[in-house]
């Protein structure tokens, strides 16, 4: 049995593909995203897009890249746009630490009722930790994140119910 997850990747981890390959946790990070990717495009998982990942994809000097990392979210199903709400959770977190993206990113996937928020920035990680009791989405790393799924469906295919 496998669980639809609602997925909001962040700006990092949607450029990990295009990211230089060689050092490993890249490279496993890469992976992890296009396996997500790939789970999504299936329709089994769902991605979400936001008017805070399209301003930030924006600022990418590359415009190959863009137009790469803009193809992968075609295939997006929920599509959260930014409004009062998502601004004024965003004002909320950003006086916590988070960046103005990050704050943004947040409140975007909490809005959409994400399952998970993915991100491969280990600050960001490290201060949803920290603040984890006020932020209403689960944060992780793509890679441990998936490692987790996968096992947790590997189990309950050992225990039917």
């Amino acid at each position: 049995m496998i669980t639809q997850y609602i997925i909001y990747l962040d700006a990092c981890c949607l450029n990990r593909p295009f990211d230089d390959q060689t050092q490993s946790r890249i490279y496993l990070e890469a992976q992890a995203v296009m396996t997500i990717l790939s789970q999504c495009q299936s329709g089994t998982w769902k991605l979400i897009n936001s008017s805070a990942l399209i301003a930030e994809l924006n600022q990418t000097p590359d415009i190959e890249r863009l137009q790469n990392i803009k193809k992968l979210l075609f295939i997006a199903k929920i599509k959260v746009i930014n409004n009062a709400f998502i601004e004024s959770r965003s004002a909320e977190l950003q006086k916590l630490g988070f960046s103005s993206y990050d704050a943004t990113h947040i409140a975007s996937a909490e809005r959409s009722q994400a399952d998970i928020f993915l991100t491969t920035d280990d600050r960001l990680i490290k201060k949803y930790q920290k603040y984890s009791q006020l932020i209403n989405v689960k944060t992780n790393n793509p890679v441990q994140w998936l490692a987790e799924v996968i096992q947790a469906e590997e189990s309950n295919d050992e225990n039917p119910k």
